[in-house]
């Protein structure tokens, strides 16, 4: 472990990436990194995180602001609930801690959305505790570097990586340490052809001892994407667009959304929609528009959306799923919590003449 230890902290001083969350000791901004770079790739969180934390430069900040704010500032992001889940943490944060991230494990798992990986992120990182963390990346070092051959994905394989990264964590610098095992993972240890004659563990590593690293970390082989049909329409209304906000639980939850639905098997689009809008907001259609489909691709869920316009017939807005509902000009629309897969339906719905719309 000494030997591992000390080569990791080598590396890592030699060779680590400038990031931004790296630039401070600061455990908010620390368990903000940490949150965006869940199921998240890098390049992708630099730009959010900028903008999140120049928008929410401390705890009480992200505590005061509105929901929909925060969404906002989350949309395309993705992983939605751990925009809400932050947002709850802050809050608790700034009733019950003044503010202050705790500083043990422990305590830190009662944040709302923080986890063990979480908690041991920003123990290890921002307080320099001996907490240790397993990711994807720290799952594969460690499994190539042990030639563990368990499912490291099984409850004994979980617990093995952990108990590894736990050791390994019980030494000097564990912060270092940790985001050291991170670094590796993503740089040179990667998934497909690894890049093992420029990898400090090379000696020590048994997976590559045996001959075979790139099969390790041993996997279940995951579930394919259930397929999804749904709907959705951009409706108009006096030269207004009806925004609808989804519940909080739930796919996509707290996000502004176009209305619309998932489809029944063999349900016609244009007939799914005006269900959906009749069942969800009491609402029929005057005249309707089909603008093409958008292709979205979730974790366990691959969807195809087809995206309507279409301008409502008179009559209120009687509301039974979502939990609000505004009518916006185009601009304000677009400055709403939007999921990626409502930008791309937006997208479709340029201005066009009304002898397009077909009347009903």
């Amino acid at each position: 472990m000494k030997r591992v230890r000390g080569a990791l902290l080598d590396w890592f001083a030699r060779h680590k990436r400038d990031l931004p969350w790296r630039r401070t000791r600061d455990p908010y901004a620390i368990l903000l990194s940490e949150t965006m770079l869940q199921q998240t790739r890098v390049e992708t969180v630099i730009p959010y995180y900028e903008r999140f934390l120049a928008r929410f430069p401390t705890v009480f900040a992200l505590a005061d602001a509105e929901p929909d704010e925060v969404t906002r500032l989350w949309s395309g992001l993705g992983y939605y609930s751990r925009a809400r889940n932050l947002h709850a943490a802050a809050r608790k944060l700034a009733a019950e801690h003044g503010g202050e991230l705790p500083r043990e494990v422990d305590a830190l798992r009662e944040l709302p959305g923080v986890g063990r990986y979480t908690a041991g992120a920003v123990a290890s990182i921002a307080f320099d505790r001996p907490a240790p963390i397993v990711d994807g990346n720290v799952a594969r070092v460690l499994a190539r570097l042990l030639d563990l051959r368990d499912d490291v994905t099984s409850p004994s394989g979980r617990q093995r990586l952990w108990e590894e990264a736990d050791a390994l964590a019980r030494g000097p610098h564990p912060g270092d340490l940790n985001q050291a095992l991170m670094e590796l993972g993503a740089l040179i240890c990667t998934p497909r052809a690894p890049k093992c004659l420029l990898c400090p563990l090379r000696e020590p590593c048994r997976g590559l001892a045996a001959g075979d690293p790139e099969a390790l970390p041993v996997k279940k082989k995951p579930r394919e994407p259930k397929p999804i049909e749904a709907t959705a329409a951009l409706i108009t209304r006096a030269g207004k667009l009806l925004a609808v906000r989804r519940p909080p639980a739930g796919l996509l939850g707290g996000l502004w959304d176009l209305p619309g639905g998932d489809l029944a098997s063999k349900e016609p689009a244009l007939g799914g929609l005006e269900r959906a809008l009749r069942e969800r907001l009491g609402i029929a259609l005057a005249s309707t528009a089909e603008l093409g489909v958008v292709r979205h691709q979730f974790t366990h869920r691959s969807l195809r959306l087809h995206v309507f316009r279409g301008e409502a017939k008179p009559g209120r807005v009687a509301r039974s799923h979502y939990d609000a509902h505004r009518w916006l000009t185009r601009a304000a629309f677009e400055q709403l919590g939007l999921s990626a897969v409502a930008r791309k339906a937006l997208a479709l719905c340029v201005p066009a003449p009304r002898a397009e719309l077909r009347g009903r």
